[in-house]
């Protein structure tokens, strides 16, 4: 795909308030679904390296809970609403003729 967008999954395969985990360019990434709007964050919480992706999306929010600790993570940019100097990567999103592509670069 041009610029560096990776097919990750079928938009299908995300169902709105979920994510899922994928591996993309060597990368574990979380990709999130809310209300049809697609993110991708590294799938690593700082905190412990708990992963993302099975983590409680807050739909109002645009946020991901990690399952293991609690921390808040800002879908849209990856910053950390627990601890603000531990954000992790947010990657652009596209969804093309019904796949999700993530740029992992």
């Amino acid at each position: 795909m041009a610029d560096n967008f990776l097919p990750a999954l079928a938009a299908a395969a995300v169902p709105s308030g979920k994510g899922e985990t994928v591996e993309l360019g060597g990368r574990r990434i979380a990709v999130f679904n809310v209300d049809g709007q697609f993110y991708a964050l590294d799938d690593t919480c700082p905190h412990r390296g708990g992963p993302l992706g099975p983590g409680w999306i807050e739909g109002e929010k645009c946020t991901v809970v990690c399952p293991l600790h609690g921390w808040e993570f800002d879908l849209k940019t990856g910053a950390c609403l627990t601890v603000p100097s531990r954000p992790v990567r947010s990657h652009p999103v596209r969804v093309v003729e019904g796949m999700v592509c993530v740029s992992v670069q």
